[in-house]
């Protein structure tokens, strides 16, 4: 006879001529000298030595497994003691009762929603990542979902897992930010015929997402015509003079025209405005010459009306001193106090005449 102990946490499987007999358990253990043992640690997977089904015929044996079977389009996540350890692909396995705590949690993956059950903190984990499909929609952003081509649902801002199969899913995001768009370049006629770039721009918003995304295709390519034509239907007409002084009316003119519109495309225009008029190299040359004469015509008319008013003010101060003798000798005295001022010294002589004798030097004689 011949003795085998098996320790605790072991366990044993009996061979006879490589035939399965039967499943030894802990303790001292007498064997037929033609029979073989084959131990196994009871904390690990059981990887069986001969096709799994025939040892299950054995209902000891059986009675110690925990056998998962998972199809072709399953998988398992394998939690040892309650803690993630593995996930398992299609095929049968078999784990040790007793000495650790194996559970399964399975997962078909035909369908594509996952279970709540199956938390975050699962599903972001290395091993499990390949067989999950992320879509994440940010704070300031809706998305539309879309399986296998059909419209399914509105995304509100979040992270949104799906298993990875052979059904096709998008998610198409829009930005619910205000936006801007910018329409530059754009050469335009007036009604008398000039020839301008104007450089124009408008914020707007998307206010439902539906109709932007799942009605239109390219809404922004849509939005642009618009707001292109409009203007264009603005600048056509006014002439080049008429459009110069109106041009801060043209943000008015848009918003209301595209009001209606633009909520077809799922959007709404918030603000806009020209930005740049760009007159051609000629016309720029003669409003700059028209510029130019006009200011020399108001600088003519101020020039000559404070000529007038000088001479004016002269006459009326002539009148009063020929009216106003002690007016006039003021007058005088003013004049010889400024020539004073300039003069580092003057002699005069002749006693108390000397207000005659300044008259003499400064008045011209008649």
């Amino acid at each position: 006879m011949k003795r085998v102990v098996l320790n605790a946490g072991r366990i044993g499987l009996v061979f006879r001529n490589d035939n399965y007999k039967r499943v030894i358990t802990e303790g001292v253990h007498w064997l037929n000298p033609f029979e073989d043992v084959v131990e196994y640690d009871m904390s690990k997977q059981f990887v069986p030595p001969m096709e799994l089904n025939i040892l299950l015929k054995d209902e000891m044996l059986a009675s110690l497994l925990i056998v998962c079977e998972l199809k072709d389009s399953e998988i398992a996540l394998q939690f040892e003691n309650g803690n993630f350890k593995n996930v398992l692909t299609p095929g049968r396995y078999a784990y040790w009762k007793g000495a650790t705590e194996f559970t399964f949690m399975k997962a078909d993956l035909s369908e594509i929603g996952i279970a709540d059950s199956i938390g975050l903190n699962i599903l972001q984990r290395r091993e499990v990542l390949p067989y999950v499909r992320v879509y994440v929609v940010e704070s300031f952003e809706k998305g539309i979902l879309y399986i296998d081509g059909k419209f399914e649902k509105v995304l509100q801002s979040g992270s949104y897992y799906f298993w990875k199969n052979a059904v096709a899913i998008s998610v198409t995001k829009a930005d619910l930010r205000q936006l801007q768009m910018e329409i530059s370049g754009q050469e335009i006629l007036t009604k008398d015929k000039a020839a301008i770039r104007v450089n124009f721009h408008a914020q707007y918003k998307v206010v439902d997402i539906l109709k932007a995304l799942n009605e239109n295709k390219d809404f922004e390519k849509q939005l642009y015509i618009l707001i292109q034509l409009a203007l264009r239907e603005f600048i056509g007409a006014w002439t080049l003079d008429e459009l110069l002084e109106k041009k801060e009316s043209i943000s008015e003119y848009i918003l209301a025209r595209l009001k209606e519109k633009a909520d077809r495309l799922g959007v709404e225009l918030k603000d806009c405005g020209i930005r740049d008029i760009i007159l051609p190299g000629e016309v720029k040359e003669i409003m700059n010459q028209v510029l130019i004469a006009q200011k020399k015509a108001q600088a003519n008319i101020i020039t000559r009306r404070e000529e007038t008013a000088s001479t004016r003010s002269l006459l009326n101060t002539a009148k009063l001193l020929e009216e106003n003798e002690i007016l006039f000798k003021l007058k005088e005295m003013e004049y010889v106090e400024k020539i004073a001022d300039k003069i580092s010294s003057i002699s005069l002589s002749g006693g108390n005449h000397l207000v005659d004798q300044l008259k003499e030097i400064f008045v011209p004689k008649k």
